[in-house]
């Protein structure tokens, strides 16, 4: 059986056991490696939850624990003996875990086609010897993952976003390459409201955009089934984590058959689509811009080679049918940058018409990087589509959400619902007024007077002061006497100082 978690780890919360999951490794295998290591035990913790959840509902109701069926009606994953948590961590497996788990790994492939060529292997050859693994596996063994009361948060993704934090300085990776906060997700469904069509991410991640996509249907009383899923990833782990976290959860979605380079390598080329969600990698510079030059998707002129984020831009505007409506997330720079032609792509895109809002998010809302960030809400045939033509509305959003941590800021539902309100009255025509400092409503003259700026706040201005009921040379006057009281008190007790000193013999 599985030993026991010291206290100590037994009080840790979730992000600190995973670290200490992953000190359990140190000094055995590289960062990049352990990484995958810990996320495949995670992945079966996970599965193996919520079966022997369900395993234990069945037996309660008389049914056969077995049946195949009762399991995929209650959208969980069917684990085969090989694969379950029980039999993995139990002593007779301890001096061949390794072997063990790959077995499992491949069991379970083989009982859920959905996962065919996506779980990891290599634990049987992996430099770590057994003893070291067993432990790894009894601190996984401690943290809840699949049970239905987690289901409902993207774990995997919270689990992949937490490993890329910690690990990107030790892997040598960009500020770019992370998940996206769970909170800045649900504010771009909340401003899309992907109801019913085709929704796609070029940049998919680990599937969050996707996950939170089909919750708000659901929680909207809509059906996941009228919703089509397409991404595309670069990673090939994170490619993988994305299937494992579009299979557990029932999520029917084509990833294509491969990890690969949007840019370089659509996997979607003929997609139209009615909503696109993204958070692609901010500002990366070695995208190969220079081998697409002459590229269709550039219809508001080439991007900067040194910078890919109107590339990104074009490439999901290029995507968008027509009535459709993305939402990005981009660095700051985006809204005022001039450099490689940039500030004439945004010209551009702004004289068509296609930018329908901009929000400047609060800082520290990422945990692998400092760089503050926007969302670009574009749509297609404004006018068609029920929305504001030849207007954009701003709203700076810089002012909310609250610290969690020292370091780490979040997004609370009522920051989301203001903003998500104030987008869709104004897009609506319903009661919408412009408030200072957080939103305002420009015209495309308006915005061209601003050289096509689109920073929320050059627009949106400061926040109104409260009506001052003191006039101003009343308050000139209290003000003045004040200081005077002030610079008498402040004498006072520089004499009644300088009498205590000389009692004591200092300053004579």
């Amino acid at each position: 059986m599985a030993r026991p978690p010291s206290d100590k780890s037994a009080a840790l919360g979730f992000e600190d056991k995973l670290w200490l999951a992953a000190d359990v490794l140190r000094g055995n295998l590289d960062p990049a490696e352990y990484k995958h290591v810990v996320l495949g035990l995670i992945f079966l913790k996970y599965i193996a939850d919520a079966f022997e959840e369900r395993r234990g509902e069945l037996i309660a109701a008389g049914g056969d624990a077995e049946d195949r069926a009762a399991y995929a009606a209650a959208g969980v994953l069917w684990v085969p003996p090989l694969a379950r948590w029980a039999h993995l961590a139990s002593d007779p497996l301890r001096g061949r875990l390794g072997p063990a788990l790959d077995d499992a790994m491949a069991a379970l492939e083989a009982e859920n086609a959905a996962l065919a060529g996506t779980l990891p292997r290599g634990y049987a050859t992996a430099p770590l010897d057994a003893a070291k693994l067993g432990e790894l596996m009894d601190l996984v063994g401690t943290v809840g993952l699949g049970a239905r009361e987690n289901r409902a948060k993207d774990t995997l993704g919270r689990v992949y976003e937490y490993f890329l934090s910690r690990f990107a300085s030790a892997e040598g990776r960009g500020g770019g390459e992370f998940y996206t906060p769970p909170g800045v997700v649900r504010l771009l469904v909340g401003l899309l409201e992907p109801y019913a069509g085709r929704v796609y991410d070029p940049c998919c991640g680990s599937g969050g955009m996707f996950v939170q996509s089909v919750q708000f249907i659901e929680a909207h009383g809509g059906d996941r089934g009228r919703v089509t899923v397409y991404g595309q990833e670069s990673n090939l782990t994170t490619w993988r984590m994305a299937r494992m976290n579009m299979t557990i959860r029932g999520i029917r979605a084509e990833l294509g058959a491969q990890s690969a380079d949007t840019f370089h390598h659509d996997l979607h080329p003929d997609l139209r689509a009615d909503f696109i969600l993204a958070n692609p990698p901010f500002n990366i510079s070695n995208w190969g811009g220079e081998r697409l030059g002459s590229d269709p998707r550039w219809a508001f002129g080439a991007p900067p080679v040194g910078n890919a984020n109107f590339a990104w831009l074009q490439h999901i505007v290029h995507h968008l049918a027509p009535g459709g409506v993305a939402g990005v997330v981009l660095a700051n720079g985006s809204m005022s940058g001039q450099a490689g032609g940039a500030g004439d792509v945004r010209r551009r895109m702004v004289e068509a018409d296609l930018v329908d809002c901009m929000v400047e998010l609060p800082p520290q809302l990422f945990y692998a990087t400092q760089i503050p960030v926007c969302l670009w809400i574009l749509a297609r045939d404004k006018g068609a589509g029920g929305r504001r033509p030849g207007e954009v509305l701003f709203i700076d959003g810089r002012r909310l959400g609250r610290m969690d941590t020292r370091a780490h800021r979040v997004l609370d539902p009522e920051d989301i619902a203001r903003i998500t309100r104030t987008y869709h009255a104004w897009r609506r025509g319903e009661a919408y007024a412009d408030v200072p400092g957080f939103c305002k409503a420009a015209t495309l003259p308006e915005i061209a007077a601003h050289d096509h700026v689109l920073t929320p706040g050059r627009y949106a201005g400061a926040a109104e002061l409260a009506a001052d009921p003191e006039g101003y040379a009343e308050k000139v006057e209290r003000l003045v006497a004040e200081l005077q009281e002030q610079f008498a008190e402040g004498a006072r007790l520089e004499v009644k100082i300088r009498e205590e000193l000389g009692k004591v013999g200092v300053g004579r």
